[in-house]
């Protein structure tokens, strides 16, 4: 009678449903020797992943004595705290929040105002932080409170008019019912740095970037990262994956969608709140201006790009994108970005075969003839000097005329566009033919119009390796895959 009442050796558990226990059995995983070992580092504690990340970005500060690289990681790990945030609305309660920077600025305005001299207000940073974190989150509460029964496009109107709201009330806060609150456009100035027990975190150390700071940085993140985990493990981040996935089927099973909608709102809203007390004490001043839109489409690429819902996607996806975008402030280097972009996009279209040899070789070709050929009808249409220098072969490939005409931008750029998109709707041979002047026309768009406006073209280029991502891998870089039930 034991013997027939006993579980199958693979089976699941007296309780458990079977397609649920089976569920690591239908993971879709890489075969060979990339699969073998994503499942022997998938065995690896979680905790020690973050051991080994923290060491290796505390390891930064010793391999650079530069304050702008020191910045550059502060900021990115600042970065890594928005992306964790907002994963928690958009990741895992499936919200489509456009609000969030907000809730950023909202603690960076709350600390300028608790610890500066705008209201002789001092407190110490043990109090503050604290406080303003819980400000986000009541602030989190009051915003999902008129939206726990919209979703989709209708909470996202609801969201954008709040970080909207937020932006105009800052701007214009400096003659609020008579008082200056905000500052206005000049934002508020000379903030007091991290303090506690009486002791200031200064914020430069002989006129660099005090590094104390970025380590300070790196224990926020490592507290926050451990909570959130917590959370996402628990009942309430399991209703929250639920809710994501279908809200109807998790408001049937009795879940109470309009609560755990509101919980998400405020945990991301207090993830932020908490980054905002750190940007605020390390510049020493708020000011409208930062907590605009674009911040949110870059928050929003680093969520997708690492893949949304999953922790260390995002965490990824941030460590990939705040760098990449100080790059591409430099002329010299936003080219290498963006010709390994072009090359590695093509090497992973044709898979070392013999067309990816074929374009190389006619791209390359195709450049050099062109070139010769413009200098030969006019000097001037290959005299022009490269944004950031340019030396070596690319100099007498790509064509950059001493004087651009005005409609040569808007129409190369235009026409870069279209070509692009005709590509996709003509058969396979005719589309490798096309490839190449196409390829070499990206070239002249970027060496004669984006390399100009350094500043616009570092979102663009982020915005094509976005989309050529999303193409190839549309969970991004570590999202899972969910299973369908067809």
């Amino acid at each position: 009678m034991s013997e027939q009442l006993a579980q199958p050796e693979h089976g699941p558990a007296i309780g458990q449903d079977e397609w649920v226990a089976r569920h690591g059995q239908r993971r879709s995983l890489r075969g060979g020797p990339l699969g073998t070992l994503e499942t022997r580092l998938l065995r690896v504690p979680w905790w020690a992943w973050l051991v080994l990340f923290l060491a290796a970005m505390s390891l930064l500060p010793l391999f650079s004595s530069s304050g702008y690289v020191r910045r550059v990681g502060f900021d990115t790990v600042l970065y890594m705290l928005l992306a964790l945030g907002l994963n928690v609305v958009v990741g895992w309660g499936g919200l489509l929040d456009l609000g969030f920077v907000a809730f950023y600025g909202i603690g960076a305005y709350a600390y300028a105002m608790l610890d500066s001299d705008k209201f002789g207000i001092h407190l110490p940073s043990l109090v503050s932080v604290p406080l303003i974190v819980a400000l986000g989150a009541v602030v989190g509460l009051l915003l999902g409170l008129p939206s726990r029964r919209l979703s989709g496009d209708y909470l996202a109107i609801v969201t954008l008019f709040f970080l909207q709201l937020f932006q105009t009330l800052t701007t214009n806060g400096d003659n609020a019912f008579g008082h200056d609150l905000t500052g206005g456009p000049n934002g508020l100035l000379n903030i007091d740095p991290l303090h506690a027990f009486g002791h200031d975190l200064i914020v430069q150390h002989r006129g660099v970037f005090a590094v104390s700071y970025y380590y300070v940085a790196l224990v926020f993140f490592a507290l926050v990262f451990v909570a959130l985990r917590l959370v996402n493990h628990s009942r309430t981040g399991r209703a929250w994956r639920s809710l994501r996935e279908d809200p109807l089927a998790a408001e049937a099973m009795g879940m109470p969608v309009n609560w755990l909608k509101l919980m998400a709102f405020s945990f991301g809203a207090a993830t932020a709140a908490f980054t905002g007390t750190l940007f605020a004490a390390l510049n020493g001043s708020v000011f409208p201006l930062t907590f605009y839109f674009v911040l949110l489409i870059i928050v929003y690429t680093m969520v997708i790009l690492g893949g949304s819902g999953s922790m260390p996607g995002v965490v990824l996806g941030a460590l990939i994108v705040s760098p990449l975008l100080e790059l591409l402030r430099d002329p010299g280097k936003s080219r290498v970005v963006f010709y390994l972009a072009v090359l590695g996009g093509v090497v992973v279209a044709f898979r070392f075969s013999r067309k990816l040899g074929l374009v190389a070789a006619a791209t390359a070709a195709f450049g050099f003839v062109a070139h010769a050929v413009a200098g030969a009808v006019d000097d001037r249409w290959v005299a022009g000097e490269h944004a950031g220098g340019a030396g070596g072969a690319l100099a007498h490939w790509v064509i950059v005329p001493s004087h651009l005409a005005g409609w040569v931008p808007v129409v190369s750029y235009v026409g870069l566009i279209a070509v692009g998109l005709f590509l996709t709707l003509v058969p396979q041979r005719i589309r490798l033919v096309l490839l190449v002047p196409t390829l070499y026309l990206a070239a002249f768009v970027w060496e004669n119009v984006m390399l100009v406006y350094p500043e616009p073209a570092r979102y663009i280029v982020l915005g094509v390796i976005l989309i050529a991502l999303m193409i190839l891998r549309p969970n991004g870089l570590l999202g899972e895959k969910r299973v369908e039930i067809i």
